[in-house]
Parts: structure tokens; C-alpha cells; sequence
């Protein structure tokens, strides 16, 4: 088999990408990696990357595929930067609030996290008992997607996707709360 990066101008097919995907699989998680600063994290990254090619019609012709994988990737990567930033703003450590003398915070201030607790609770509450157990482990307990994939017997990318489903309903019921209240961010 020839090598693809040695045609500058080969078109890969949808199945020719898997492949080439495999290949430079190494080459995609140190991509994610420089991103991330995590190896558990950039492998997770990796896996969502082949999930999101396995949906590439088989029609699909792509001029330079390693561009196109890495492109996937750095996004995928740079997503989760982003996310992962978002929610340590929305979920403090709980140690962190403890630093905070009492005489600073007003009534308001107490009553406004108190109503996000309750959102953030209600959240929790209506989402099905896996996923909300997946949420617990990573957030509360700690715990690695793939730690928490093996206590509940899936895979990590599905955990993945429970942890993110979890975390999107937190945000559309802090979102819905914000908005009830007038206090829209």
C-alpha cells in the first residue's frame, strides 16, 4: 500500500480515511495533547475524532486527508479547552467557596446561590439515573471517564457523552433560570 502523504494530490475516500485515521493515530493525540496538557483527555479527544469521521458519507472525498483529520481534531481539542474552562467557572471546587469570610456575602449573594443550586439540582434530577451517576463520579467523585466507564461497565466514550448531556442540562436549566429571573447573562 502506498503511503498518502507521499500523493500530494490523492482524494480519500470515507473508508481511505479510517484508515489513514489509524495510522496517524499517535501523530492526532500528541495534537490534542499539546492542547489539552492531559493524556486521558487528549485520548478521549482521539476517540470522539473517529466517531465523527466514522459519520463521513461514503462518497466523501477529501483532497489532504491528514489536514482534514488534524483540523478535526485541534477543533474537537480546542472544544473541550473551552468547555473544561467553562465548567470550573460554573463548578467551583467546593473548598474554594470556603475562603470567602461569611460578612462578605449580602442576602442577595446567598439567595443567588442558593436559586443556582437549586437549578443545578433540578438539572441533576431529571436526567436518568446512568447519567447522572456518570456526572457524579466525574464532577464529585473525581474520577476518570475511563475509571468511570469501567465501574459502569461502558465505554468511555459513551461516558463521555453522558457527562456532556449531563452538563448541557445544567446549562439550559441555568440558562431557563436566568432568564425566568431577568438576570440574563
Amino acid at each position: 500500500m502506498q503511503d498518502r502523504q507521499a500523493i500530494p494530490h490523492h482524494d480519500a475516500t470515507a473508508s481511505d480515511l479510517r484508515e489513514h485515521f489509524i495510522g496517524q493515530r499517535r501523530r492526532l493525540r500528541d495534537a490534542a495533547l499539546r492542547i489539552l496538557g492531559c493524556p486521558h483527555r487528549a485520548e478521549d479527544v482521539v476517540q470522539d475524532a473517529y466517531l465523527k469521521i466514522s459519520e463521513v458519507p461514503a462518497g466523501f472525498d477529501i483532497r489532504q486527508p491528514s489536514a482534514y483529520l488534524l483540523r478535526i481534531v485541534r477543533n474537537l481539542a480546542i472544544d473541550r479547552h473551552r468547555r473544561s474552562a467553562f465548567e470550573s467557572d460554573v463548578f467551583a471546587v467546593e473548598e474554594e467557596g470556603q475562603a470567602v469570610h461569611e460578612e462578605a456575602q449580602g442576602p442577595e449573594a446567598i439567595a443567588i446561590s442558593r436559586q443556582t443550586l437549586a437549578l443545578i439540582s433540578h438539572a441533576l434530577a431529571s436526567l436518568p439515573p446512568r447519567t447522572r451517576r456518570a456526572f457524579e463520579l466525574y464532577r464529585l467523585g473525581g474520577m476518570s471517564q475511563r475509571e468511570i466507564a469501567a465501574e459502569l461497565g461502558i465505554s468511555a466514550t459513551l461516558v463521555n457523552f453522558l457527562i456532556r448531556d449531563a452538563m448541557d442540562s445544567c446549562r439550559a436549566q441555568l440558562q431557563a433560570g436566568a432568564t425566568c429571573h431577568g438576570t440574563e447573562r
